[in-house]
C-alpha cells in the first residue's frame, strides 16, 4: 500500500490551523473600544468602572511594564443572529506560545460583577445562548501589562517596577463579536485528539492507521470552503475511531484541574491576589457549564486574599466547594520551601492552613499537595501525619537532573519510622493540557506497571494561564474509554488516593529519608537577606508569644493574639518556595526585606511590651531567658 501518512499529517496539521480553527468564530464585527490608563497601582473595582475613558481600538498599544489599563468594550448583537450562539473575543496582544506569565485580564460587567479572565490561550466570554437578537453588549476589561521575564530568563530591568520601561508593551489584536460555530469547535477537538492519538502509536499497530485514514475521511469531507456546513460531516466520518472502547489494561489516569500559581516569582506579590481571582472567576464560569469539572485548589493564602479582595468571585467559589466541583486540597497557608523553614514555622503552616479550609468549607484535607517546592525534608512525613493527612503528592523531584527517582506511588518514610503513602504524577507536569502526547508520556513512563495501575494528572494553564480549560474537558471526554489511549476520569484527588493505595498500598515500595532535588542548585544561598529575615522572624515569633503569653498569665498583659494572628501569617507567606528560596524577580525580594524589617520592629515592641508588663515599676536591671534551660555568660545588647 502506498505510504501517505506523512502527507496526511502535515494535511491535518495545515488544515486544522488555517481553515478549521479560524471557523470556530463566523461573521465577527468589531466591538467600540474605549481605554483608561490607571497611574501607577492597581485601583479598586468601582474605581475603575467609574474612570473616564478615551477612544481605542484594536491595533493600539497598551501598558508599560506592570501597568494595568482598563478597556471598556460594546456593542449590540445583530437580529440575523437570533438563536446563535454569540461571544466575545478579546486579544490583548497574546504570545500563543505561552500559557502564560505575561499580560492577562478579567472582564467585569458593568455593575462590577467579575464574569472570567482574559489569558493566552482562554481569550473569550460567552455573550448570549441562545441570542434574541440586539442584546446590548457592555464589558470591561482589567489588563494587566505583566511583562515578559522568562524567555530567556536573564537579568532584567524589568523585574522592578522601580527600574522597569514605560513604553507600551502590548498591542490589542482583536475585540471582536462573532458567531460561535459549536460543531465546528467540537471538530476541531475530534481533530486533535484522533490525531494527537495517532503519532502516539506505533507504526506498526494497526490503530495508528485506522486513525489516519478516518482523519483523511474527516479532512475530504469537510473541504475548505464551507467548513460550517460540512463539519458535522466531517465529525461522522470520526465518530466510528472515537468510539473504540479502550483495552481491559489500559492505564488509569485521573484527572485533576489545576492551576499552579506561584504566590510570587516572575511577578510581585499583589499581582498574584489578582492572579488568583482571574483563574477562580474562570474555574467557576467553566464548572457553571461543566458539572462534571473538579477543581483543585491549595494555599489557604491565595484563597484568603479572594475572599479579601474578590468577596463575589469568592461566594462563588464557597458554592462550588459545597457542590463538591472546588477542592481545596493541601492543608498549608502556602505552597512553602521545606528545608530551610524551622519545625515549629512547619507546623504552623498547617496550623493556619487546615484552620482556614475547616471554618470557611468545613473541609478537612487529607492530601498534601506540594508540587513545585525545591525538595522534602526527612521531617516531612511525621508533620503531615500529626496534621491529619494521609496522602503526598509533588511533581518536582522527577525533574532531577542526574537521577531519576525509581518509583511514581511509593510510602514515603520520615526520620522518626512514620510513612505517607506518595505519588508522583508520571505525566512530568502540573500543568497538563490532556493532549495525546502527555497521556501517552504518562502511561509509559509508570514504574508502577503490574502492581499499580493509577496516575494522577493535574490538567490546567497556571501562573496567569488562567486554569483549565473547556478544550481540556473535551478532550478527558473523549479519552474517558478509548483504544490507545489510557483511560482518563476526570475526578477529586481524594478518589485518586483512595483507589491507588487500595489497590498498590499493601505492594507499593518504601523510601526512607530525604526526597533531594538534583535541580535549583543555589537556593540555599541566594538572597542571603532573605533568608536572615526569616529565621529572625522565627525566632522573634517564638519570644513574642512566649513573653506576652507570661504577661498575659501573670500580670494580665493583654494578648496581642490578632497581630501575632497576622505576623504569623505574614512570615508564612514569606516561606513560599520562590520567596525564601531566592528564587524571584528583584521586586519580589525588595519587598520581602522591607517586610522583614516591619516584621522585626512589631515583634520586638510586643516583646518589649510584655517583658515591661512582668518586670514592673523599678530601676533594677532584669535580663529574660527565653531558652528552655538555665543560662550563664553576657547578656544580649538587644
Amino acid at each position: 500500500m502506498h505510504d501517505d501518512r506523512r502527507i496526511v499529517e502535515d494535511r491535518l496539521r495545515r488544515v486544522l490551523a488555517e481553515r478549521i480553527k479560524p471557523a470556530v468564530y463566523s461573521s465577527p464585527l468589531p466591538l467600540t473600544v474605549e481605554r483608561w490608563d490607571a497611574p501607577g497601582e492597581p485601583v479598586p473595582v468601582a474605581e475603575g468602572l467609574a474612570a473616564a475613558y478615551g477612544p481605542s481600538k484594536a491595533g493600539d498599544r497598551w501598558g508599560p511594564a506592570w501597568g494595568t489599563t482598563w478597556f471598556k468594550v460594546t456593542g449590540q448583537v445583530p437580529a440575523q443572529w437570533r438563536g446563535r450562539t454569540v461571544e466575545a473575543v478579546l486579544d490583548l496582544g497574546f504570545d500563543r506560545n505561552m500559557p502564560g506569565f505575561q499580560c492577562e485580564g478579567l472582564i467585569y460587567r458593568a455593575d462590577g460583577e467579575a464574569v472570567k479572565a482574559l489569558n493566552p490561550r482562554n481569550d473569550w466570554v460567552r455573550v448570549a445562548e441562545p441570542a434574541a437578537g440586539g442584546e446590548a453588549v457592555e464589558l470591561y476589561v482589567e489588563a494587566a501589562a505583566n511583562p515578559i521575564v522568562n524567555t530567556p530568563q536573564l537579568p532584567t530591568y524589568q523585574g522592578d517596577k522601580l527600574t522597569s520601561s514605560d513604553r507600551p508593551l502590548y498591542r490589542l489584536r482583536r475585540m471582536d463579536l462573532a458567531v460561535f460555530e459549536s460543531e465546528v469547535w467540537e471538530l476541531v477537538q475530534d481533530l486533535e485528539v484522533a490525531g494527537s492519538l495517532m503519532k502516539e502509536l506505533p507504526l506498526e499497530d494497526a490503530r495508528r492507521w485506522e486513525l489516519l485514514r478516518a482523519i483523511e475521511e474527516a479532512l475530504d469531507a469537510v473541504g475548505v470552503h464551507d467548513i460550517v456546513g460540512n463539519a458535522s460531516a466531517a465529525r461522522a466520518a470520526l465518530s466510528g475511531v472515537l468510539s473504540t472502547p479502550a483495552r481491559p489494561s489500559a492505564h488509569r489516569i485521573s484527572a485533576v484541574g489545576h492551576a499552579h500559581i506561584d504566590s510570587a516569582w516572575l511577578w510581585p506579590v499583589r499581582e498574584t491576589v489578582r492572579k488568583v481571582a482571574r483563574t477562580a472567576s474562570n474555574m467557576v464560569n467553566l464548572m457553571d457549564d461543566h458539572p462534571e469539572f473538579v477543581f483543585a485548589m491549595s494555599s489557604a493564602q491565595q484563597l484568603d486574599w479572594i475572599k479579601k479582595y474578590r468577596p463575589e468571585v469568592y461566594a462563588k467559589v464557597k458554592k462550588k466547594v459545597a457542590d463538591g466541583q472546588f477542592v481545596p486540597v493541601g492543608g498549608m497557608w502556602v505552597e512553602s520551601d521545606t528545608n530551610m523553614v524551622g519545625g515549629e514555622p512547619m507546623a504552623r503552616q498547617f496550623v493556619h492552613g487546615k484552620r482556614f479550609f475547616l471554618e470557611e468549607f468545613g473541609v478537612e484535607t487529607r492530601e498534601v499537595w506540594l508540587p513545585d517546592s525545591f525538595g522534602y525534608t526527612a521531617a516531612m512525613p511525621q508533620i503531615v501525619k500529626l496534621a491529619g493527612a494521609k496522602w503526598f503528592l509533588t511533581q518536582k523531584i522527577s525533574w532531577s537532573e542526574t537521577n531519576k527517582f525509581p518509583h511514581h506511588t511509593f510510602w514515603w518514610e520520615g526520620i522518626d519510622g512514620t510513612r505517607v503513602f506518595t505519588h508522583f504524577p508520571p505525566v512530568d507536569t502540573y500543568n497538563s493540557d490532556l493532549g495525546g502526547a502527555e497521556m501517552a508520556h504518562a502511561a509509559r513512563n509508570y514504574q508502577e506497571k503490574g502492581g499499580g495501575s493509577r496516575s494522577l494528572a493535574p490538567f490546567g494553564w497556571g501562573d496567569g494561564g488562567g486554569g483549565s480549560t473547556r478544550e481540556m474537558l473535551a478532550r478527558a471526554e473523549r479519552l474517558k474509554d478509548l483504544e490507545g489511549s489510557p483511560r482518563v476520569t476526570v475526578e477529586k484527588p481524594s478518589a485518586f488516593f483512595s483507589k491507588a493505595q487500595e489497590e498498590y498500598g499493601s505492594k507499593a515500595p518504601v523510601w526512607a529519608g530525604e526526597l533531594y532535588l538534583e535541580l535549583h542548585r543555589g537556593t540555599y544561598t541566594s538572597q542571603a537577606k532573605t533568608k536572615q529575615g526569616n529565621r529572625h522572624s522565627e525566632s522573634l515569633l517564638r519570644e513574642a508569644e512566649l513573653w506576652a503569653a507570661t504577661a498575659a498569665v501573670r500580670a494580665g498583659h493583654p494578648y496581642p493574639y490578632e497581630q501575632l494572628d497576622e505576623l504569623w501569617k505574614t512570615v508564612l507567606l514569606h516561606q513560599f518556595h520562590d520567596i525564601l528560596p531566592g528564587s524571584s524577580i528583584a521586586w519580589v525580594h525588595r519587598e520581602a526585606r522591607e517586610t522583614y524589617a516591619r516584621v522585626r520592629a512589631e515583634l520586638e515592641e510586643i516583646i518589649a511590651g510584655a517583658q515591661g508588663a512582668l518586670a514592673g515599676e523599678g530601676d533594677v536591671p532584669l535580663v529574660f531567658n527565653a531558652a528552655p534551660h538555665a543560662r550563664g555568660g553576657v547578656a544580649a545588647g538587644g
